[in-house]
């Protein structure tokens, strides 16, 4: 059964876990759109994973880490 009310936690939660996003896939060079292509995601699905407006998967965020080439614990 989901929270309703969702905890204060989680939103913010959420718009740090799109900030790392963010900062590593600059830090790798690679446009949203770039990003997209090479984890099977729209760009618009990108942003709005780094805009906290989306909340990626697990296997997102393992497609994401991989194509980043960093170890998961550092997005979350």
């Amino acid at each position: 059964m989901p929270l309703d009310p969702m905890p204060s936690w989680v939103p913010h939660r959420r718009r740090a876990i799109g900030a790392r996003i963010r900062e590593a896939r600059t830090y790798a060079g690679l446009s949203q759109v770039q990003l997209g292509e090479r984890i099977g995601r729209d760009h618009k699905t990108i942003h709005r994973y780094e805009h906290a407006t989306s909340v990626p998967t697990l296997t997102d965020l393992l497609l994401i880490a991989d194509a980043l080439d960093v170890p998961l614990r550092d997005l979350v």
